[in-house]
């Protein structure tokens, strides 16, 4: 019987070959897997899940690997970046497949439903019959009225606004009966226009008062200025920790994550209580770098349960039938190593917990 099973036929390129570097480099250490999960600090489990494709393996494994193994880590490391880099690629490709199907489901669903766009309303301008409309833009063959600025004109149904013109340079009045000027304006009176801006100064001069008067008030009502200032909040982003690199998740992220997919485990894990109930072992491991703990048992039959527990958070992990003799739960967030506890129930029905050490 071969010792490595298939490879999956999807699997991209670059990991296939990943893989089998990594398969070349336990073969040649000579080293059984459940060698190389003690020596490395990463389940039996995982391995056989890293090394089948089914899972890329985290940087901590990898480095953890290339010390077992004797090999040059950089060399190993780029490897791996190259393989995670496929990996991600892997990923995206089957969200952007995931999306394209929902968006296909939801088309498909929207034209049996009959929707529609909504039909666009018409304006009001050109109506047969229509009232009083309003002008707010000088039309083809109007003059402007007071240098650009918009005319807002009655218009009667049947006859034709009367446009103020803008007076002739030098003031002079033009010709018309009664003394006043085409347009309206007064004979010798100031231009509507001017009347217009002064108006729309005043009415600025009075807003920006009015502004400046409520921030004097609210300035008062806060008591000393510096206090009425709001402070801005701190980005919540900035205060978040620095992982390192492979490292996915700190404190409460990591509840119910599997810490070996996180890379809390190996080089940035260690146990902090043991306990041997039966023929197995149980243990607390703990990541001061992940915040986190989680619960292994080795040496163990199928159908063996095991739980991490911390405060009200629990987890569990169970050894399966045709799974190795070794099983561990996913993480916890805890304040400090001894805030963890580990127990064990065996297939046999013994119980057993873990003491701080």
């Amino acid at each position: 019987m071969p010792r490595w099973k298939a490879l999956p036929e999807e699997l991209d390129p670059q990991l296939r070959e990943f893989a089998g570097q990594l398969r070349g480099l336990v073969d040649r250490s000579g080293l059984s897997l459940a060698a190389v999960a003690d020596r490395t600090g990463y389940s039996k489990t995982s391995w056989e899940r890293y090394l089948n494709g089914r899972l890329l393996a985290p940087k901590g494994a990898i480095v953890a690997l290339a010390e077992v193994t004797g090999t040059q880590q950089h060399h190993l490391t780029t490897m791996w970046e190259l393989a995670e880099r496929a990996w991600s690629r892997s990923e995206m490709r089957h969200d952007m497949t995931m999306e394209a199907i929902r968006i296909s489901q939801a088309r498909a669903a929207l034209g049996e439903a009959g929707v529609a766009a909504a039909p666009v309303a018409s304006g009001g301008a050109g109506r047969p019959g229509g009232g009083t409309g309003v002008s707010t833009a000088p039309g083809p063959g109007r003059e402007g009225h007071d240098a650009g600025l918009p005319v807002s004109v009655p218009v009667q149904r049947g006859s034709v606004p009367r446009i103020p013109r803008q007076p002739q340079p030098g003031g002079a009045p033009e010709s018309g009966g009664g003394g006043h000027r085409k347009g309206g304006a007064p004979a010798g009176g100031r231009p509507e226009g001017g009347s217009r801006r002064v108006t729309l100064f005043l009415a600025g001069l009075v807003g920006a008062l009015l502004l400046i008067a409520g921030a004097v008030l609210l300035t008062d009502l806060g008591g000393d200025g510096e206090a009425a200032v709001a402070t801005p909040s701190a980005d919540p982003r900035a205060e978040a920790p620095r992982l390192p690199a492979g490292v996915g998740c700190s404190g409460a992220d990591c509840t119910g994550e599997d810490p070996e997919a996180m890379g809390c485990g190996g080089q940035f894990a260690g146990t902090v209580a043991r306990e041997t109930v039966g023929d197995g072992l149980v243990e607390v491991r703990y990541s001061e770098t992940c915040g986190a703990a989680w619960a292994r048992i080795t040496q163990a039959s199928p159908g063996d349960t095991v739980r991490i527990a911390a405060g009200s958070s629990e987890q569990d992990g169970t050894v399966e039938a045709d799974a190795d003799a070794d099983a561990y739960t996913p993480m916890v967030a805890v304040g400090k190593a001894s805030d963890a506890k580990a127990c064990v129930t065996l297939a046999s029905g013994a119980t057993g917990c873990t003491t701080p050490e």
